[in-house]
């Protein structure tokens, strides 16, 4: 059985966050699934790539500026019928409820827990291939 190449959409106006999120995910959080990355710094190149490419899952950071994660989850879910599944990275868990309202359909907390992220990852990543 061949893995599942996922590409996984890192947004961030601070490149050492992508690059902590991208470290957290790793190329295979879990068996049978292998990641490819793409970068956002900004509202617009995130939007765009949503746009241009098969975006299999959004990986935002909450804490981004001028334009947060939570934020943009927000938008491209009222956007878009066929959102790509979005997890938000915040810095306080009493932020959950805000990502909720946002409809994100995940939540991690800075600083990243690898296995906890990759975790995370995967089990979206599944969740949408087995309902498509």
């Amino acid at each position: 059985m061949s893995d599942r190449l996922c590409t996984v959409l890192l947004y961030s106006d601070d490149p050492k966050v992508r690059d902590r999120m991208r470290l957290a995910v790793g190329t295979r959080p879990a068996p049978g699934l292998q990641i490819e990355f793409v970068d956002a710094a900004d509202y617009a190149e995130c939007v765009r790539l949503v746009d241009d490419y098969e975006i299999d899952l959004l990986l935002l950071d909450g804490e981004a500026t001028p334009g947060g994660g939570i934020g943009i989850a927000r938008q491209i879910k009222d956007d878009r019928d066929d959102a790509p599944p979005t997890c938000v990275v915040i810095a306080r868990a009493a932020d959950r409820w805000l990502a909720a309202y946002a409809e994100v359909d995940a939540t991690l907390v800075h600083p990243l827990d690898p296995v906890t992220t990759g975790t995370t990852v995967a089990e979206l990543l599944r969740r949408t291939h087995a309902a498509a």
